[in-house]
Parts: C-alpha cells; sequence; structure tokens
C-alpha cells in the first residue's frame, strides 16, 4: 500500500513539475533591476515618497503578491527600439501587462469574476523618450464583462453561453468602478460581430452600460468584421474617425526632462472583441499611432505636416513590433500567433496572411479541444489557485475517466478503418462491397455524432481546479 501510495506521488510531483515548466518555458517573462515595470510611468508619478523609498521587490510584492506565492501572469511583450527621425533619435517602447486576477486560457476562462475582474485583462503602454522627456499613452483589453462562458466541446466555435443565474449588474458595477478609479474616463470599443452567435453578446454588453448610466463611460459598438469584408481594411478608419475627439479629449501622459506633469491621460479605450486579441490588436495600434503622432510632433521630433506614416524606417519598426506584441498576448491566452497580423506588418490583408491565418486556426482549434486542459491547470498550479498538500492522497490528477472517452473513438477507428478497407478490397459483387461500405461507414457516421453530441467528455478539461471557477 504504501508503495503504490508513493508510486502515485511522483506521479502526480512529476506532472506538477511539468506544469510549472511549462509555464516558465513561456516567452514574455522580463524583470528590471532600476525599472518599475509593473506600474505606467503615471502612476509612478502620482504615487508616494514612501512608495518610491521602496525597492522594486516590495512594490512587486504589494500589489502583485499574495500568501509568498507569485500572482501574476507574465509581461505579454516588451518591445524597446532606438529610433531616428529627422536625424533625431528616441526611444520608443511598448509594455503589455497581462493581469493577475481571472487567469487562464481561452474558452475557460471568459467574461469577469464576482470581484469584477475580466479575463484575458492586458494593460498596454506605449512610451516615448526623447531629450530627457517622456510620454505614454495607455490602453486596456478585456473579456466582455458580465457571466458568460464558451466552453470548448469539439466544435470549431462553441456558442457562447450567458448566465441566466447571476445578477450581472453587481459585477459588470465593481469591473468599471475599478477601472474608472485606474485609468479615468471609459470608452467602450466593442469589435464584436452584431449578427450571428455573437449578436446576444453585443446585446447585453450595450443595455447593462445603458442600465449602469455612468456619465463617465462610452460605448461604441464596431462590427470589425462586417465593416472589413471583401478586403475593405481601409474602413476601418471610420472607427479611428469615430473616437478621435474622444482620443483628444483623454489625451496622454508627458512629463518633462526636469520631471515636471505637462500633460495628463484621463481616460482610456477599453477595447475588446470575442477573445481580445486578433480585431483588438489591429485597432489598438491605429489608436496608438494617432497619440504617438501626437506625442513625437510636442516633443520636436516630427515636422509640423509631417506624418508617421511617411517614414518608412519607423513604420517598419512601428508595425512589427505591434505584430510582435500581439503574437505574444495571443499565444499566452490560445496557444498560436494573432491572427490578421499582416494587416498589422504590413498595412493592408495579404493572400499569404489569409492562408497563415487558417493554420494558426487549425492549430488553435486543436489545443482548444486537447490542450488546454493542461495548460489551465499549469497557469492555477503557477499562480497558487491549487495548492499541492502534502498529504493529500487523492488529487483531482487521478479522476477516471468516463468510459465514452476511450471506447467510442476506438469504435470510430475501427468503423472507419473498415469502411476504407472494404472499398480497397471489394467483395465478389458490388452489391455486397456496397452493403459492407454502408455499414461500416454508418457505424463510423453514428459513433462520430455520438462524439460531437457528448463533446464537452472528450476534450482535455482542467482538472485541478473547482468545476464553479469554469462555468
Amino acid at each position: 500500500l504504501l508503495h503504490s501510495v508513493w508510486i502515485f506521488q511522483m506521479q502526480d510531483n512529476k506532472a506538477f513539475l511539468s506544469m510549472i515548466n511549462s509555464v516558465l518555458n513561456a516567452d514574455g517573462f522580463y524583470f528590471a533591476t532600476d525599472y518599475d515595470l509593473t506600474h505606467t510611468l503615471q502612476r509612478l508619478a502620482h504615487t508616494s515618497p514612501e512608495f518610491h523609498e521602496m525597492t522594486l521587490l516590495e512594490r512587486v510584492r504589494e500589489r502583485r503578491f499574495h500568501k509568498s506565492v507569485i500572482k501574476h501572469n507574465p509581461l505579454s511583450v516588451i518591445a524597446m527600439k532606438s529610433c531616428c527621425i529627422n536625424g533625431k533619435i528616441f526611444d520608443w517602447n511598448i509594455i503589455s501587462r497581462r493581469s493577475c486576477f481571472r487567469a487562464g486560457v481561452r474558452y475557460y476562462v471568459r467574461g469577469i469574476d464576482s470581484e469584477g475582474h475580466a479575463a484575458n485583462f492586458v494593460e498596454t503602454e506605449q512610451i516615448v523618450q526623447y531629450n530627457g522627456a517622456k510620454a505614454s499613452f495607455v490602453q486596456t483589453r478585456g473579456s466582455i464583462p458580465f457571466y458568460w462562458s464558451q466552453r470548448p466541446n469539439l466544435k470549431y466555435k462553441p456558442k457562447p453561453q450567458i448566465s441566466k443565474s447571476i445578477n450581472h449588474l453587481d459585477g459588470f458595477q465593481r469591473h468599471f468602478d475599478s477601472q474608472i478609479i485606474t485609468y479615468g474616463k471609459q470608452v467602450i470599443l466593442n469589435l464584436v460581430n452584431q449578427k450571428g452567435s455573437e449578436k446576444p453578446l453585443e446585446q447585453a454588453f450595450a443595455k447593462m452600460v445603458n442600465r449602469l448610466g455612468n456619465g463617465m463611460i462610452k460605448y461604441v459598438a464596431f462590427d470589425f468584421h462586417k465593416e472589413c469584408s471583401r478586403m475593405r481594411w481601409h474602413r476601418l478608419q471610420i472607427l479611428v474617425d469615430m473616437v478621435a475627439e474622444m482620443q483628444n479629449e483623454f489625451g496622454y501622459f508627458l512629463v518633462d526632462s526636469d520631471g515636471t506633469v505637462q500633460l495628463q491621460q484621463d481616460g482610456t479605450f477599453r477595447s475588446n472583441c470575442m477573445d481580445c486579441l486578433d480585431r483588438t490588436n489591429v485597432i489598438q495600434s491605429l489608436l496608438a499611432r494617432c497619440s504617438l503622432q501626437s506625442q513625437l510632433e510636442r516633443m520636436g521630433v516630427l515636422h509640423v505636416g509631417q506624418r508617421i506614416e511617411e517614414q518608412a524606417d519607423f513604420e517598419k519598426i512601428y508595425k512589427n513590433a505591434w505584430a510582435d506584441n500581439a503574437n505574444a498576448c495571443a499565444k499566452q491566452y490560445t496557444g498560436t500567433g494573432a491572427l490578421k497580423t499582416d494587416f498589422t506588418r504590413t498595412g493592408r490583408r495579404t493572400q499569404w496572411g489569409l492562408l497563415m491565418d487558417g493554420w494558426n486556426s487549425m492549430i488553435r482549434y486543436y489545443k482548444n479541444n486537447f490542450s488546454d486542459g493542461f495548460r489551465q491547470d499549469s497557469i492555477d498550479l503557477f499562480l497558487g489557485n491549487y495548492a499541492v498538500e502534502e498529504a493529500d492522497m487523492n488529487t483531482p490528477l487521478h479522476e477516471p475517466k468516463d468510459w465514452k472517452f476511450l471506447t467510442l473513438p476506438i469504435i470510430m477507428v475501427v468503423a472507419f478503418s473498415m469502411c476504407i478497407i472494404c472499398l480497397l478490397m471489394a467483395g465478389d459483387t458490388w452489391t455486397e462491397t456496397l452493403a459492407y461500405v454502408l455499414f461500416w461507414g454508418s457505424a463510423s457516421a453514428v459513433t462520430a455524432g455520438v462524439i460531437l453530441f457528448n463533446g464537452r467528455d472528450f476534450v482535455d478539461a482542467p482538472k485541478l481546479v473547482q468545476k464553479e471557477k469554469m462555468d
């Protein structure tokens, strides 16, 4: 008995170590010994003298650590570029900070939790430094902030489900109360489809904003796929023009070489699509360019009348950095690079980009259905959402699989194989061959139908977390 227990514990330890290593080996871990990566320039400018006397580790622990367990996901990406326009050298950086709360992978973590923390919430800051002056523009993204789910079930695109048993407005209000305290005014850019399975989410989002009635929040719905269908990507300018006045009102943060604050950013754009990745990345890069245009003019890098788009060398750096940012965020949430990065890199959609999007979509389908349970467990273990108890002899890793999990796929494979064999090795008469093909083909099709009907039983689901967190 003791030997069996020892074997089980060794197997569990091996699995837990594999989970930790899978997180630590992911791209996107950064640290700095002399700069606080966890706060925006504007937040750092408004902290107390006592805060600045704290070590970087103490600052991070105060904000991101809990019970001696790391409570933050890795920074999505940091792009640091030394650039030159008009002979003037300046530093241009992008820092994306992924929230430590409601962390996880694409289909297993959607919406918000009871505290109002949104899934896949990322704060992205664009920083420019020139002659000692610093400018910053901050945007956020996050899952649609009410209670909904989209659990994988072997279908290419599972239907989103909005919870009918929870008061959505409480969590919704907590989310935006927190956003307003942190960032000021909020402009929601909802980029989901306004038809099909995404339509109920858009309607519910608009309805809740109206019910909340907060004057600090504005809601803008833009059907990205409809507007840009048939390669009409120039129509994204419609949205940029629509929010231009709001962006001018928000402004950006600027501090001069003496450390004196010249300008404040008074609000942020909170962008979302379904995953808050592909469509969101495209829009954020366009809004960031508008802000950068104003910043470089104010700093004297750009001459009056010059446009960033005309600076070929910098434009290439800019587009590639934002595409890399998109890929890093997407890999952490979906397991693949972002879609639509050909537009981000080149400013136009290409046939090769469409092919790469198709390839990444297939990889996402496989990972979302057959490996994301392990990835979700890895994140929960890493963040301390699941604590390994030394005396625990029966971890969730040993929960037995339902009989259907192995039996039905075997039957389907055998039936399909027999159907192929019957086609290749024809019988004495065509009617005999047809009978065998119909029999084994029907058996294969019926079994496949049963598997799809019970799709949730066949996906790789998380084992470590409590089920109510995932629903």
